[in-house]
């Protein structure tokens, strides 16, 4: 005689395992408040030693939302391409949505204009149950229109940039004023930053730390030369930098590739780093431990961060009260591209 199949687990053998009603299984694969942390977890616990699993397609004709979580990033695809900051931030949202089995719908869009378009549509079509929304402006357009929506979102940003919407942010003024400090006890006098546009709102926050600070200290007037995020333009800023008559004996600069870029730019002029040139970069990264010199950094955990945005987006999409707050400051890390200036500052023959 054949053996009879099985019965088929279902959602009321995981409550009564549980000790729980059928609709307090449903919230807690839901991800809905209601619960109590050790609830939900004991029917986690059940499902798990039963075998069972809720249908994802009957689960997403049950909710309002889908399990998909937008990001629209107004960058140049060949740049996100080389920048390991949002390869190391989206892989700590990805984290997060693994643990739920949800998916990221990420696109890249020209403006901020396209990108307000972009997720009215997401949200008007329910494609996404919330989004993540970067690269704020001062003044930025999509605060409103956005908030008048009703779409669940987290803002990666200073509060002073994001309008009132739920935020997680670093604190650039602070860290920055450390990398001046650092400098500046280093002997350094003459500082100059590479920064990125200067309509982001996080460099113009950068922008105005770095001349309080060098002010507060009685630096030289700093130099201070915005540009792209992309090598080529890092380059070019730090060419025209290290060709004045009175060059910096040091620079910041706003990321990574920008300040592989200047190591190659004073090499290329002649200078020696760090005896004649310190250069310092801002996301440390695996590109600045494998120059020569290996680059001084200000470092902080990206795959954390972005982990930290989602988790923040979860709890606004579940309608918890969410407040806005930093995460860890990024610190200082330094490397072989930082020390004491040790020759007298000259411009290098062109």
């Amino acid at each position: 005689m054949s053996t009879p199949p099985a019965r088929r687990v279902t959602i009321k053998d995981v409550a009564a395992a549980a000790g729980v009603s059928k609709g307090a299984v449903s919230i807690a694969f839901n991800h809905k408040p209601g619960l109590s942390e050790g609830t939900r977890e004991r029917i986690f616990a059940m499902a798990r030693e039963l075998g069972w699993a809720p249908d994802s397609s009957a689960r997403s004709l049950s909710r309002r939302r889908t399990d998909t979580v937008g990001l629209a990033l107004c960058r140049p695809a060949r740049l996100l391409g080389h920048e390991p900051f949002y390869m190391e931030f989206v892989s700590g949202i990805e984290s997060v949505l693994a643990e739920r089995s949800c998916s990221l719908l990420l696109r890249l869009v020209n403006s901020l204009e396209e990108e307000i378009a972009l997720q009215e549509t997401w949200w008007r079509e329910r494609q996404v149950g919330g989004s993540v929304l970067v690269d704020f402006h001062e003044d930025d357009p999509r605060v409103e229109p956005l908030t008048r929506l009703g779409l669940p979102a987290v803002a990666v940003g200073h509060p002073d940039l994001t309008g009132g919407l739920p935020s997680v942010w670093t604190d650039d003024a602070t860290a920055v004023a450390e990398a001046v400090r650092y400098l500046a006890a280093l002997g350094h006098r003459r500082i100059a930053r590479v920064g990125g546009p200067d309509g982001l709102g996080h460099s113009v926050i950068r922008r105005r730390a770095f001349e309080a600070t060098a002010a507060e200290l009685g630096l030289d007037p700093c130099l201070q030369v915005a540009t792209g995020f992309s090598g080529e333009e890092g380059a070019r800023a730090t060419r025209s930098l290290l060709l004045r008559p009175e060059r910096p004996t040091a620079v910041v600069f706003d990321n990574d590739i920008m300040a592989v870029a200047g190591l190659g730019v004073a090499a290329e002029l002649g200078l020696r780093v760090p005896d004649e040139l310190s250069l310092l970069a801002w996301d440390d990264s695996q590109l600045c431990r494998l120059t020569h010199p290996t680059l001084s950094a200000m470092s902080h955990d990206v795959h954390g961060f972005g982990a930290d945005v989602a988790r923040t987006l979860f709890d606004v999409i579940e309608g918890r009260t969410v407040v806005s707050r930093p995460v860890s400051t990024p610190s200082l890390t330094p490397r072989a591209s930082t020390g004491a200036p040790r020759q007298p500052s000259q411009a290098p023959s062109s």
